[in-house]
């Protein structure tokens, strides 16, 4: 099979997932994205591959711009907040990557992200469909 072909299959696949996501499969998908362009990046740094590392870096940052802006302040209260201003760290980190200190500010950005993604994907089922029935209320 031809990498096109993998490719095309991959990008079918994914469309389909996000179809099917509810909206805590969703935001894991995202985090999953966000630390999977950011290993990306790192990489890059490593090969001294800067186009690479720009549109790595791109995307987890837009990843991080959307985690930021959907949470819901009103509801999630201080800890919303808090997880706003971690997500505002992170993309004023990743905005001051240059290649000597590129993969410590990506192993910083990683350590601080990853227990939120792990956290997030231990999430109850039952808590999840309490949060969906709060939300529709």
């Amino acid at each position: 099979m031809t990498r096109k072909a993998i490719n095309a299959y991959q990008k079918g696949t994914l469309k389909q997932d996000i179809a099917n996501a509810d909206p805590h499969k969703l935001t894991l998908m995202l985090m999953q994205g966000a630390l999977d362009k950011l290993a990306y990046a790192k990489g890059c740094i490593e090969r001294n591959d800067l186009k690479g590392r720009a549109e790595h870096l791109s995307k987890a940052t837009a990843i991080f711009i959307n985690l930021r802006d959907t949470l819901d302040l009103n509801i999630g209260g201080e800890f919303a907040e808090n997880l706003y201003s971690l997500y505002d760290y992170f993309l004023s980190q990743l905005a001051g990557i240059s290649a000597e200190n590129g993969v410590d500010i990506i192993n910083e950005v990683l350590q601080l992200f990853l227990p939120i993604k792990d956290a997030w994907a231990q999430i109850p089922e039952t808590a999840k469909r309490e949060a969906y029935a709060q939300a529709s209320a």
